[in-house]
């Protein structure tokens, strides 16, 4: 039973890994609010290196409508508002020579539509991975009875356990997807 316990934590540890970088995911989804995890894979072109934009400035949200740009060093502040234009978010920065002010405009009815449907397919590949991990360690609890490593009352514990972690998993990542279409959807 011991190899199958090892079997579901190792499973157990790539589905909280999945669910993680899903919930990373959603939150790059644009909302009509102010959100700074937009920017997370904005990169700005830093004496040769590409940077990622929380390194080299100081995001802020002083109100819900309104992300300020404040850069380390001002003569990057350019680049940072290229980059930003670059990435095709929507946005379009105000440059008042010492930091950039990005307005968040609200989404209309139909682009909030768009993105409750891109939300929709993401939980539906998310479910696809949970499921595929799902199937490789039943797999190899079913050979490790095959190979007499585990009785059969092992595996159908083993197996259980298995259909509780999914359970467990695809809720978690269906309530994550609710949250954030309820949160797309609210005008």
């Amino acid at each position: 039973m011991e190899k199958v316990k090892e079997e579901l934590r190792e499973l157990e540890k790539k589905m909280r890994f999945s669910i993680e970088h899903f919930r990373r995911e959603l939150g790059k989804l644009r909302t009509g609010r102010a959100n700074l995890s937009i920017f997370e894979d904005i990169k700005i072109d830093y004496y040769g290196t590409q940077t990622p934009i929380n390194q080299i400035a100081t995001l802020g949200i002083p109100d819900p409508t309104l992300i300020t740009v404040q850069p380390y060093d001002p003569t990057t502040l350019e680049a940072i508002e290229k980059a930003i234009r670059a990435a095709d978010l929507g946005f379009n920065p105000v440059n008042d020579g010492k930091m950039l002010k990005i307005p968040v405009p609200p989404l209309d009815e139909e682009r909030r539509k768009e993105i409750a449907k891109i939300v929709r397919k993401m939980l539906e590949e998310e479910k696809t991975a949970l499921r595929n991990m799902r199937r490789e360690t039943k797999e190899k609890i079913e050979e490790l009875e095959e190979e007499k490593e585990i009785t059969e009352d092992d595996k159908y514990r083993g197996l259980d356990k298995l259909q509780e972690l999914m359970d467990e998993y695809t809720k978690k990542a269906e309530e994550l997807a609710k949250q954030k279409e309820k949160e797309i959807l609210e005008f």
